[in-house]
């Protein structure tokens, strides 16, 4: 096995994290003052979301150079200490890539828009206007509006998926890929262990820039953008010759790893693997996001993704990110445990998102608070991203022990109860769980390259075995507010409770049937 299918990833959102020098926002010696909470924790690599120079327009999705860092985070001469503390605690550092877009203060699209004969202006997409006026065709930003941009010195469009401000590449251009790839490598040969790339499925367009179809179940109260199909803006054929391309790259490096952010169903999201496996390593599978929370829905789920996957593809699983409400707030605070025991013990490799190891929840945010640019253009519909990403909760003390000064984002009103320094000496609470099932990853075969026997989606019940040389684990997971008896499987009439979402049932005995609480769970090694 490569070390990315046994390990347990963790998102770190920079701005949130931990501040070190008092200006409100999180940074790399932040960061790097927390990894040993990490390495106690049990994941193994730590992915950052974006820290490079950028006018901040997204956040820092919004790149204006693509090798050096923001000023905010620190400077190289943090970064470099980073991936050297993080590999002396055994800890993996994967650095958001965000090759799609860049900032329009990019001195590429600086160059680019100057004029229509400069040498870059193909590195972006720029066309006329239609016959009839206004933009080229009718294709969104995600963000609002339209996705075309009138240039007024130099009479074209160029076209962004996402702000203004965040103009798309032209991957078609041979110049384009070649930069890109050199700017991979610059971090690589810095020690990185890889990369999670920023909206991989959106880098090649249509060709002929038709226009998008209407989405026939798009109906009111639903963002705007959804009111077409992008049939021709994302997701096209040619995007796997571009992702072979980024794994090339990879592949000059050893074990090093390439995952990509992929939005779309498992059946399609399966291409994103590559022909011959030449694609991306772990295309993100989101789908627990978006499946409701029952049994039957999880359970299906599972077998369609199981089923979905190439010949020696590996499977992930994801269940918060910095885009989507937090894990507690979706599906409530009774099932998170319930939540933490499926991530962890599913086949393949798990995501973490910062704070989802200790509940924290979505926090609301006053409109005079908002910073998040897609709320700001499109209000009303839900799409803040505010809530998801505030600063972590470390103790009861002022701001959460994030900073000393004012956070750029408020503190949730439960931080002095929910914290990190409150759960960590206590096995019974979520983070002594999340603590508990980590270690037992790593010392159970089964959990981490074992195979997966689905048992059961009776009612509120999710049952399923792990299956490694030597070893059967069982899983029980209880979604429901009631208690339920779950008989043990054919082939054993016993096992040992190795984690239970119930501390103090860990390493009793099982005989004939698992007896569980409402939201409740457990993994036992069966015994024949």
């Amino acid at each position: 096995m490569q070390w990315w299918q046994s390990a347990v990833l963790y998102q770190v959102y920079p701005r949130s994290f931990q501040d070190s020098n008092g200006d409100g926002v999180g940074d790399l010696q932040g960061i790097i003052a927390r990894l040993p909470y990490l390495a106690d924790l049990g994941v193994d690599a730590v992915w950052l979301s974006p820290v490079f120079p950028s006018p901040m327009a997204d956040f820092g999705y919004d790149i204006s150079n693509y090798t050096d860092i923001d000023p905010l985070f620190g400077t190289l001469a943090d970064f470099d200490p980073l991936v050297s503390v993080a590999h002396t605690l055994g800890l993996k550092v994967l650095l958001d890539f965000v090759p799609n877009h860049t900032s329009n203060k990019h001195p590429w699209f600086v160059e680019s828009r100057a004029s229509r004969q400069t040498a870059k202006r193909d590195w972006y997409i720029w066309r006329n206007g239609a016959a009839n006026g206004g933009p080229p065709n009718n294709w969104l930003s995600e963000f609002g509006g339209s996705a075309w941009q009138y240039d007024e010195a130099t009479d074209q469009y160029y076209y962004h998926a996402f702000l203004a401000s965040q103009p798309d590449l032209n991957w078609r251009n041979a110049d384009v890929r070649a930069a890109m790839h050199e700017t991979m490598r610059f971090w690589l040969r810095r020690g990185v262990d890889g990369f999670r790339v920023d909206v991989i499925w959106h880098l090649i367009k249509d060709e002929a820039f038709r226009d998008n179809p209407p989405n026939p179940d798009f109906v009111d109260g639903q963002p705007p953008y959804q009111r077409l199909l992008p049939l021709y803006s994302t997701d096209r054929p040619e995007v796997h010759d571009i992702i072979a391309g980024l794994r090339a790259v990879i592949d000059e490096f050893p074990e090093r790893l390439l995952i990509g952010e992929v939005y779309l169903p498992v059946e399609r999201l399966a291409a994103y693997y590559g022909r011959d496996l030449c694609g991306a390593h772990l295309p993100f599978n989101f789908s627990l996001l978006q499946t409701p929370w029952r049994a039957d829905a999880i359970a299906a789920l599972i077998e369609r993704y199981e089923g979905s996957l190439p010949p020696g593809a590996w499977p992930n699983w994801v269940l918060g990110n910095h885009d989507r409400p937090r894990l507690a707030s979706r599906i409530g605070v009774e099932q998170v445990k319930v939540a933490a025991m499926l991530l962890l013990t599913l086949r393949g490799t798990p995501t973490l998102y910062y704070g989802d190891e200790i509940g924290m929840r979505q926090v609301p945010i006053a409109p005079g608070q908002v910073r998040d640019p897609w709320e700001k253009n499109v209000p009303g519909f839900g799409v803040g991203r505010d809530g998801c990403r505030t600063p972590m909760q470390w103790d009861d003390s002022a701001n959460a022990g994030f900073s000393a000064a004012a956070p750029w984002l408020p503190v949730a009103e439960d931080s002095a109860v929910c914290n990190v320094a409150g759960e960590r000496g206590d096995l019974s609470s979520l983070l002594g769980l999340y603590r508990r099932l980590l270690a037992l990853r790593r010392s159970h075969r089964a959990l981490t390259e074992g195979a997966y026997r689905p048992l059961a989606d009776t009612g509120d019940i999710l049952a399923y075995e792990r299956v490694a040389e030597g070893g059967r684990v069982l899983v029980v997971l209880n979604l429901g507010s009631q208690p339920a008896v779950f008989p043990l499987p054919a082939g054993s009439t016993s096992g040992i409770t190795l984690v239970s979402s119930d501390s103090n049932r860990d390493g009793q005995t099982v005989a004939g049937s698992v007896n569980l609480h409402g939201h409740d769970g457990a993994v036992i090694a069966l015994r024949p």
